[in-house]
């Protein structure tokens, strides 16, 4: 997967919204039962809006298991 500026820039976002270590940016981060719920998919859901200006649904989103499965949901939303 080739990372673009959008893509860096949303790792950064949702580490913050998962509370996690910046230090931790990658596209491999596996998202954690404890810090991947329900508001932690609505705050995604708003932060994909924001950047790439679509939409996900949130079922998908929470099926997810890595930011890079995020990612891969956000490019096939785009085409």
């Amino acid at each position: 997967m080739v990372m673009r500026s959008c893509d860096i820039e949303f790792i950064k976002e949702l580490v913050n919204i998962l509370e996690m270590n910046n230090s931790e940016l990658s596209e491999t981060i596996v998202l954690r039962n404890g810090n991947w719920d329900s508001l932690a998919v609505l705050s995604t859901i708003s932060l994909i809006d924001e950047l790439y200006n679509v939409t996900v649904p949130g079922k998908q989103l929470m099926e997810c298991s890595t930011i890079g499965d995020i990612i891969t949901l956000i490019q096939k939303a785009q085409q």
